[in-house]
């Protein structure tokens, strides 16, 4: 990877993978604490449209090579190195017929939307342990760069669809979260969409009374879901066990006293769909 395709990347991802969450945000810019220094006040900017930003309090910028240099005090070459270690959904290759879709940010076309049916993708879902919980998704089959690829297809409330399958992690649309109300006072929250179909596919080995549930698809909405917090009287956390699950943990706790954080679960694994898989048996 060179500067150029490090800094497609989008720079929220790099932060989010660093264990930092906006503090506010909108569809033209997102603000942060200070990544590099203690402060109480979100002086740290991102134009999202241009994936550049802006430090208000020491008056720096720049692309994410800069901020990596800066953040880790390395090299260009010692931050080449770093991101060739991480993995960014944002940059992510597909590879089908050894034909890779390189830029996720291009045209895309829907061509069909229909029940999970092919093999390799049900294949997909028992590797996954989640196999029995088809009713909660679509197969989709799309268009990218005049190339055609299918996925595992979970629908947001925007209506676009986090893709899945063993060789891509995309959205196709806007980003959002996704919501399934069930008329109760309760709510569980879920990083991705995986932990909660793993939470639906032991929900009564838990002993678990049915909730509305809300996916993030991505721990960066977090800042969009407070005012969907306020009217439940329990809410259960499941996000992942690193840096940004403990953020987000942190942040959801802080604004509400009726928070509980949920991952005593799976306390030893990367998340609850990682429990799953390698749980011997469920009884």
């Amino acid at each position: 990877m060179n500067c150029k395709q490090f800094n497609s990347i989008s720079l929220e991802e790099v932060l989010l993978s660093l264990g930092h969450l906006p503090t506010k945000q909108n569809e033209k810019e997102a603000w942060y604490l200070n990544p590099f220094a203690n402060e109480s006040q979100a002086s740290f900017k991102i134009n999202k449209s241009l994936n550049y930003w802006y430090l208000f309090s020491e008056g720096i910028g720049g692309t994410n090579t800069d901020f990596v240099k800066k953040y880790l005090n390395a090299s260009v070459n010692e931050v080449l190195a770093w991101v060739e270690k991480q993995s960014f959904s944002s940059f992510q290759q597909q590879s089908i017929s050894n034909q890779k879709v390189e830029n996720l940010s291009k045209q895309y076309e829907i061509i069909e939307i229909k029940n999970v049916q092919h093999p390799a993708l049900l294949e997909y879902l028992r590797e996954r342990k989640v196999g029995n919980q088809t009713q909660f998704l679509n197969e989709i089959h799309y268009r990218m760069k005049d190339k055609k690829y299918f996925g595992i297809g979970f629908k947001n409330d925007s209506n676009g669809y986090e893709i899945r399958n063993k060789y891509s992690k995309i959205c196709l649309g806007k980003k959002d979260v996704s919501t399934i109300k069930n008329g109760s006072d309760s709510l569980r929250v879920f990083e991705g969409f995986f932990d909660f179909l793993s939470f639906k596919s032991v929900d009564v080995f838990l002993e678990k009374e049915p909730a509305d549930y809300l996916i993030l698809n991505s721990v960066s909405m977090i800042s969009n879901i407070k005012k969907s917090l306020d009217s439940y009287e329990n809410i259960e956390l499941y996000f992942d066990n690193d840096e940004a699950g403990n953020r987000a943990v942190e942040i959801i706790k802080n604004e509400n006293q009726n928070a509980e954080d949920c991952r005593i679960l799976y306390s030893d694994f990367k998340d609850l769909n990682d429990w799953m898989i390698h749980k011997k048996s469920i009884t």
